[in-house]
Formats: C-alpha cells, sequence, structure tokens
C-alpha cells in the first residue's frame, strides 16, 4: 500500500520535510517514489508541487499519513 508522508531532512536543529509517496513498510527517508512537495516548520511553509499527481496517488488507493492529512486541512488543500 502507498502513503504520501514526510521524510525528513535538513541539518541538526534545522528540520527541512519533504512530502513523498512510498510503501508503507518501506524507510521514507531513502525509499520513496516521488517527492510531491515540501514543508518547512521553522516558517510554516507548506507546498504541493503538483496537485494533479497526488490526485492520481489517491485515486489508485494511496492514502496520507496523519501529519500530512493536517497539514493539507490548515492550508485549506482540497483534493
Amino acid at each position: 500500500m502507498l502513503k504520501i508522508r514526510l521524510s525528513r531532512t535538513g541539518k541538526k536543529n534545522m528540520p527541512f520535510f519533504k512530502v513523498v509517496v512510498t510503501e508503507h513498510t518501506k524507510a521514507a527517508k531513502h525509499w520513496y517514489k516521488e517527492v510531491l512537495g515540501f514543508y518547512n516548520p521553522l516558517s510554516k511553509e507548506f507546498k504541493i508541487k503538483d496537485l494533479e499527481k497526488v490526485k492520481v496517488y489517491t485515486s489508485n488507493g494511496a492514502q496520507f499519513s496523519p501529519r500530512v492529512e493536517k497539514l493539507l486541512k490548515t492550508n485549506n488543500i482540497t483534493l
């Protein structure tokens, strides 16, 4: 099953997250299929590059992680 979730990157004490599509059993840091966007918790910036790709993945059965789902709701992004 595919999951749309966050993958942490960035330096120590300076987190930065990529929004990625990955298998739910694999580690998101190294084994992702595609990068869909990013989230910067320091500046509260959240951006999805291509909403059409997200719609395609969700129509094929991909599910959001709870944190990504919450970020989508707080930024008023509807799919």
